[in-house]
Protein backbone atom coordinates (compact mmCIF):
# COMPACT_ATOMS: atom_id res chain seq x y z
CA UNK A 1 0.00 0.00 0.00
CA UNK A 2 2.85 2.35 0.89
CA UNK A 3 4.44 1.77 -2.52
CA UNK A 4 1.15 2.56 -4.25
CA UNK A 5 0.79 5.79 -2.30
CA UNK A 6 4.37 6.74 -3.13
CA UNK A 7 3.76 6.11 -6.81
CA UNK A 8 0.60 8.19 -6.71
CA UNK A 9 2.45 11.05 -5.03
CA UNK A 10 5.26 10.90 -7.57
CA UNK A 11 2.76 10.76 -10.41
CA UNK A 12 0.84 13.72 -9.03
CA UNK A 13 4.06 15.70 -8.51
CA UNK A 14 5.16 15.03 -12.07
CA UNK A 15 1.77 16.18 -13.32
CA UNK A 16 1.96 19.40 -11.31
CA UNK A 17 5.50 20.09 -12.52
CA UNK A 18 4.44 19.47 -16.14
CA UNK A 19 1.38 21.67 -15.77
CA UNK A 20 3.43 24.48 -14.29
CA UNK A 21 6.21 24.25 -16.87
CA UNK A 22 6.27 27.29 -19.09
CA UNK A 23 7.79 27.66 -22.52
CA UNK A 24 10.03 30.50 -23.57
CA UNK A 25 9.50 31.54 -27.16
CA UNK A 26 12.92 30.17 -28.06
CA UNK A 27 12.04 26.84 -26.45
CA UNK A 28 8.74 26.78 -28.32
CA UNK A 29 10.49 27.32 -31.65
CA UNK A 30 13.05 24.58 -30.98
CA UNK A 31 10.29 22.20 -29.91
CA UNK A 32 7.98 22.67 -32.89
CA UNK A 33 10.13 23.87 -35.79
CA UNK A 34 10.37 20.38 -37.34
CA UNK A 35 6.59 20.03 -37.38
CA UNK A 36 6.20 23.47 -38.95
CA UNK A 37 8.65 22.56 -41.72
CA UNK A 38 6.96 19.21 -42.22
CA UNK A 39 3.58 20.91 -42.60
CA UNK A 40 5.04 23.44 -45.04
CA UNK A 41 6.36 20.67 -47.22
CA UNK A 42 3.11 18.72 -46.98
CA UNK A 43 0.58 21.53 -47.36
CA UNK A 44 2.33 24.66 -48.63
CA UNK A 45 1.73 26.77 -45.51
CA UNK A 46 5.00 28.61 -44.73
CA UNK A 47 6.77 27.30 -41.65
CA UNK A 48 7.29 30.88 -40.47
CA UNK A 49 3.54 31.47 -40.55
CA UNK A 50 2.80 28.26 -38.65
CA UNK A 51 5.39 28.99 -35.97
CA UNK A 52 4.45 32.67 -35.78
CA UNK A 53 0.77 31.91 -35.38
CA UNK A 54 1.55 29.22 -32.81
CA UNK A 55 3.58 31.69 -30.76
CA UNK A 56 0.92 34.38 -31.07
CA UNK A 57 -2.21 32.27 -30.57
CA UNK A 58 -0.88 30.02 -27.78
CA UNK A 59 1.40 32.46 -25.98
CA UNK A 60 4.36 30.26 -26.97
CA UNK A 61 2.50 27.18 -25.77
CA UNK A 62 1.59 28.62 -22.37
CA UNK A 63 -2.08 29.43 -22.90
CA UNK A 64 -4.79 27.48 -21.15
CA UNK A 65 -6.15 26.37 -24.51
CA UNK A 66 -2.75 24.98 -25.55
CA UNK A 67 -2.09 23.24 -22.22
CA UNK A 68 -5.55 21.76 -21.68
CA UNK A 69 -6.72 21.18 -25.25
CA UNK A 70 -3.47 21.06 -27.27
CA UNK A 71 -4.98 23.83 -29.41
CA UNK A 72 -2.05 26.00 -30.50
CA UNK A 73 -3.81 28.08 -33.15
CA UNK A 74 -7.01 29.21 -31.55
CA UNK A 75 -9.15 27.33 -34.08
CA UNK A 76 -12.81 27.29 -33.09
CA UNK A 77 -15.12 24.35 -33.66
CA UNK A 78 -17.07 25.53 -36.73
CA UNK A 79 -19.80 23.39 -38.27
CA UNK A 80 -17.41 20.90 -39.91
CA UNK A 81 -15.66 19.84 -36.67
CA UNK A 82 -16.57 16.38 -35.34
CA UNK A 83 -13.79 15.97 -32.80
CA UNK A 84 -13.57 16.78 -29.09
CA UNK A 85 -14.49 20.27 -27.91
CA UNK A 86 -13.63 22.65 -25.12
CA UNK A 87 -15.14 25.99 -24.14
CA UNK A 88 -13.35 29.25 -23.40
CA UNK A 89 -14.19 32.94 -23.33
CA UNK A 90 -12.97 34.74 -26.44
CA UNK A 91 -14.87 37.29 -28.53
CA UNK A 92 -17.95 35.95 -26.73
CA UNK A 93 -18.48 33.98 -23.53
CA UNK A 94 -17.77 30.23 -23.56
CA UNK A 95 -17.05 29.81 -27.25
CA UNK A 96 -16.40 26.35 -28.67
CA UNK A 97 -12.80 25.48 -29.55
CA UNK A 98 -11.31 22.33 -31.03
CA UNK A 99 -9.62 19.94 -28.62
CA UNK A 100 -6.80 17.67 -29.82
CA UNK A 101 -5.18 14.56 -28.42
CA UNK A 102 -1.72 16.02 -29.06
CA UNK A 103 0.01 19.19 -30.19
CA UNK A 104 0.96 17.37 -33.37
CA UNK A 105 -2.71 16.98 -34.27
CA UNK A 106 -3.14 20.71 -33.76
CA UNK A 107 -0.33 21.50 -36.18
CA UNK A 108 -1.76 19.15 -38.82
CA UNK A 109 -5.28 20.52 -38.39
CA UNK A 110 -4.00 24.09 -38.71
CA UNK A 111 -2.68 23.27 -42.18
CA UNK A 112 -5.84 21.38 -43.11
CA UNK A 113 -8.00 24.27 -41.88
CA UNK A 114 -6.24 26.74 -44.19
CA UNK A 115 -6.17 24.34 -47.16
CA UNK A 116 -9.80 23.27 -46.98
CA UNK A 117 -11.49 26.64 -46.42
CA UNK A 118 -11.90 28.50 -49.69
CA UNK A 119 -11.53 31.94 -48.13
CA UNK A 120 -7.81 31.18 -47.73
CA UNK A 121 -7.40 29.84 -51.27
CA UNK A 122 -5.59 32.91 -52.65
CA UNK A 123 -2.85 32.50 -50.05
CA UNK A 124 -1.64 29.40 -51.84
CA UNK A 125 -0.89 31.49 -54.93
CA UNK A 126 1.89 33.10 -52.89
CA UNK A 127 5.37 31.68 -52.53
CA UNK A 128 6.18 30.10 -49.18
CA UNK A 129 8.88 32.75 -48.76
CA UNK A 130 6.30 35.57 -48.91
CA UNK A 131 5.50 35.58 -45.19
CA UNK A 132 4.32 39.20 -45.32
CA UNK A 133 1.79 38.40 -48.02
CA UNK A 134 0.60 35.40 -46.03
CA UNK A 135 0.25 37.39 -42.82
CA UNK A 136 -1.75 40.14 -44.52
CA UNK A 137 -3.83 37.59 -46.38
CA UNK A 138 -4.73 35.77 -43.17
CA UNK A 139 -5.95 39.00 -41.62
CA UNK A 140 -7.90 39.95 -44.74
CA UNK A 141 -9.54 36.51 -44.85
CA UNK A 142 -10.73 36.91 -41.27
CA UNK A 143 -8.45 34.54 -39.35
CA UNK A 144 -8.36 37.01 -36.45
CA UNK A 145 -10.31 40.09 -35.42
CA UNK A 146 -7.35 42.13 -34.15
CA UNK A 147 -6.75 44.88 -36.74
CA UNK A 148 -3.01 44.71 -36.00
CA UNK A 149 -2.84 40.93 -36.44
CA UNK A 150 -0.75 40.98 -39.63
CA UNK A 151 1.75 43.49 -38.24
CA UNK A 152 2.12 41.54 -34.99
CA UNK A 153 2.63 38.28 -36.87
CA UNK A 154 5.21 39.82 -39.23
CA UNK A 155 6.99 41.33 -36.22
CA UNK A 156 7.29 37.93 -34.54
CA UNK A 157 8.56 36.29 -37.71
CA UNK A 158 11.24 38.93 -38.17
CA UNK A 159 12.21 39.16 -34.50
CA UNK A 160 12.88 35.43 -34.25
CA UNK A 161 13.99 35.06 -37.89
CA UNK A 162 11.34 32.42 -38.49
CA UNK A 163 11.55 33.12 -42.23
CA UNK A 164 14.73 31.06 -42.28
CA UNK A 165 12.59 27.93 -41.92
CA UNK A 166 10.72 28.74 -45.14
CA UNK A 167 13.62 27.53 -47.25
CA UNK A 168 14.34 24.44 -45.14
CA UNK A 169 15.49 21.30 -46.94
CA UNK A 170 14.64 18.70 -44.32
CA UNK A 171 15.79 15.48 -45.97
CA UNK A 172 14.30 13.30 -43.22
CA UNK A 173 10.70 14.20 -44.08
CA UNK A 174 9.25 11.42 -46.18
CA UNK A 175 6.14 13.12 -47.51
CA UNK A 176 4.75 13.39 -51.00
CA UNK A 177 4.96 17.14 -51.39
CA UNK A 178 8.30 17.45 -49.60
CA UNK A 179 9.93 14.89 -51.83
CA UNK A 180 8.45 16.38 -54.97
CA UNK A 181 9.62 19.88 -54.23
CA UNK A 182 13.19 18.68 -53.73
CA UNK A 183 13.30 17.26 -57.27
CA UNK A 184 13.61 19.09 -60.54
CA UNK A 185 12.43 17.78 -63.86
CA UNK A 186 12.64 19.76 -67.08
CA UNK A 187 9.76 19.67 -69.59
CA UNK A 188 9.56 16.06 -70.69
CA UNK A 189 9.16 14.83 -67.11
CA UNK A 190 11.93 12.35 -66.52
CA UNK A 191 13.19 11.18 -63.11
CA UNK A 192 10.07 9.22 -62.15
CA UNK A 193 9.19 7.90 -58.72
CA UNK A 194 6.30 5.95 -57.26
CA UNK A 195 4.25 6.46 -54.13
CA UNK A 196 2.04 3.85 -52.50
CA UNK A 197 -0.73 2.87 -51.95
CA UNK A 198 -1.96 3.82 -55.41
CA UNK A 199 1.19 2.84 -57.33
CA UNK A 200 0.94 6.27 -58.95
CA UNK A 201 3.89 7.42 -61.02
CA UNK A 202 4.97 10.83 -59.75
CA UNK A 203 6.90 13.54 -61.54
CA UNK A 204 7.94 17.13 -60.96
CA UNK A 205 8.23 20.03 -63.34
CA UNK A 206 9.57 23.48 -62.52
CA UNK A 207 9.83 22.25 -58.94
CA UNK A 208 6.13 21.42 -58.67
CA UNK A 209 4.71 17.92 -58.06
CA UNK A 210 2.42 16.45 -60.71
CA UNK A 211 0.85 13.30 -62.02
CA UNK A 212 -0.20 12.23 -65.50
CA UNK A 213 -3.92 11.40 -65.43
CA UNK A 214 -4.92 7.83 -66.10
CA UNK A 215 -8.07 6.52 -67.71
CA UNK A 216 -10.98 6.87 -65.30
CA UNK A 217 -9.40 9.74 -63.36
CA UNK A 218 -11.48 12.80 -62.62
CA UNK A 219 -11.08 15.89 -60.45
CA UNK A 220 -12.90 14.35 -57.50
CA UNK A 221 -11.01 11.05 -57.55
CA UNK A 222 -7.61 12.75 -57.79
CA UNK A 223 -8.50 15.16 -54.99
CA UNK A 224 -9.53 12.25 -52.76
CA UNK A 225 -6.41 10.25 -53.59
CA UNK A 226 -4.08 13.05 -52.52
CA UNK A 227 -6.18 14.39 -49.63
CA UNK A 228 -7.00 17.59 -51.46
CA UNK A 229 -10.14 19.54 -52.24
CA UNK A 230 -11.54 19.56 -55.81
CA UNK A 231 -11.20 23.35 -56.03
CA UNK A 232 -7.45 22.96 -55.56
CA UNK A 233 -7.16 20.70 -58.62
CA UNK A 234 -9.14 23.19 -60.70
CA UNK A 235 -7.17 26.18 -59.42
CA UNK A 236 -3.68 24.70 -59.58
CA UNK A 237 -4.27 23.59 -63.18
CA UNK A 238 -6.04 26.72 -64.49
CA UNK A 239 -9.19 24.72 -65.16
CA UNK A 240 -12.75 26.04 -65.39
CA UNK A 241 -15.05 24.10 -63.07
CA UNK A 242 -17.99 24.57 -65.41
CA UNK A 243 -16.37 23.48 -68.67
CA UNK A 244 -13.11 21.59 -68.06
CA UNK A 245 -12.57 17.96 -67.11
CA UNK A 246 -9.63 15.61 -66.69
CA UNK A 247 -8.56 13.48 -69.69
CA UNK A 248 -6.13 10.56 -69.77
CA UNK A 249 -2.53 11.71 -70.17
CA UNK A 250 -3.23 15.23 -68.89
CA UNK A 251 -0.69 16.89 -66.61
CA UNK A 252 -2.28 17.47 -63.22
CA UNK A 253 -0.38 19.64 -60.75
CA UNK A 254 -0.78 18.94 -57.04
CA UNK A 255 0.63 22.29 -55.92
CA UNK A 256 0.28 25.80 -57.40
CA UNK A 257 2.41 26.34 -60.48
CA UNK A 258 5.22 28.86 -60.52
CA UNK A 259 5.03 32.44 -61.70
CA UNK A 260 7.62 31.87 -64.41
CA UNK A 261 9.46 29.01 -66.07
CA UNK A 262 12.62 27.47 -64.73
CA UNK A 263 15.98 29.03 -65.60
CA UNK A 264 17.10 28.13 -69.08
CA UNK A 265 13.59 28.26 -70.52
CA UNK A 266 13.26 31.85 -71.64
CA UNK A 267 10.93 31.49 -74.65
CA UNK A 268 8.75 28.96 -76.43
CA UNK A 269 7.87 28.91 -80.12
CA UNK A 270 4.23 27.97 -80.60
CA UNK A 271 3.55 24.74 -82.49
CA UNK A 272 0.49 23.96 -84.59
CA UNK A 273 -2.57 23.25 -82.44
CA UNK A 274 -0.86 24.41 -79.25
CA UNK A 275 -2.78 26.56 -76.77
CA UNK A 276 -1.43 28.99 -74.21
CA UNK A 277 -2.96 26.78 -71.49
CA UNK A 278 -1.01 23.76 -72.79
CA UNK A 279 2.22 25.78 -72.77
CA UNK A 280 1.50 26.91 -69.21
CA UNK A 281 1.04 23.28 -68.17
CA UNK A 282 4.15 22.08 -70.00
CA UNK A 283 6.38 24.61 -68.25
CA UNK A 284 4.60 24.65 -64.86
CA UNK A 285 3.65 28.33 -65.14
CA UNK A 286 0.42 29.98 -64.00
CA UNK A 287 -1.72 30.88 -66.99
CA UNK A 288 -2.56 34.39 -65.82
CA UNK A 289 1.14 35.17 -65.29
CA UNK A 290 1.93 33.90 -68.79
CA UNK A 291 -0.80 36.11 -70.27
CA UNK A 292 0.41 39.15 -68.37
CA UNK A 293 4.02 38.63 -69.37
CA UNK A 294 3.06 38.42 -73.03
CA UNK A 295 0.47 41.21 -72.96
CA UNK A 296 -2.35 38.83 -73.90
CA UNK A 297 -5.92 39.23 -72.72
CA UNK A 298 -8.11 36.26 -71.86
CA UNK A 299 -9.51 35.86 -75.38
CA UNK A 300 -6.29 36.51 -77.30
CA UNK A 301 -5.19 33.87 -79.81
CA UNK A 302 -1.67 32.56 -80.37
CA UNK A 303 -0.49 31.21 -83.71
CA UNK A 304 2.17 28.73 -84.86
CA UNK A 305 5.54 30.45 -84.96
CA UNK A 306 4.68 33.02 -82.29
CA UNK A 307 7.21 33.47 -79.49
CA UNK A 308 5.89 33.12 -75.95
CA UNK A 309 8.02 34.66 -73.23
CA UNK A 310 8.31 32.32 -70.26
CA UNK A 311 10.42 34.30 -67.77
CA UNK A 312 10.78 37.93 -68.83
CA UNK A 313 8.57 40.32 -70.78
CA UNK A 314 9.56 41.52 -74.28
CA UNK A 315 11.24 44.58 -72.75
CA UNK A 316 13.51 42.40 -70.68
CA UNK A 317 11.83 43.30 -67.38
CA UNK A 318 10.18 40.73 -65.18
CA UNK A 319 6.54 41.32 -64.39
CA UNK A 320 7.04 39.31 -61.26
CA UNK A 321 8.45 39.84 -57.86
CA UNK A 322 10.13 37.22 -55.72
CA UNK A 323 10.25 33.74 -57.22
Amino acid sequence: MKNIVTLLILSFSATVIYAQESFTTEHYIKTYDDWAVEEMQRSGVPASITLGQGILESGSGNSRLAKEANNHFGIKCHSDWNGEKTYHDDDASQECFRKYKSAYESFKDHSAFLVKHSRYATLFDLETTDYKGWAKGLKKAGYATNPQYADILIGLIERYELYLFDSSQDTDTDLLIADALRQHVTPGFSDNWVIDPFNREMLTNNGRPLILARGGDNVTSIAQEFDMMPWQIYKYNDMDKQTDSIIAGQIVYLKPKRSKADKGYETHVVKAGESLWAIAQDYGVKLDKLRKRNNLDKDAMINPGDTVYLRENPDGKSFLGIF
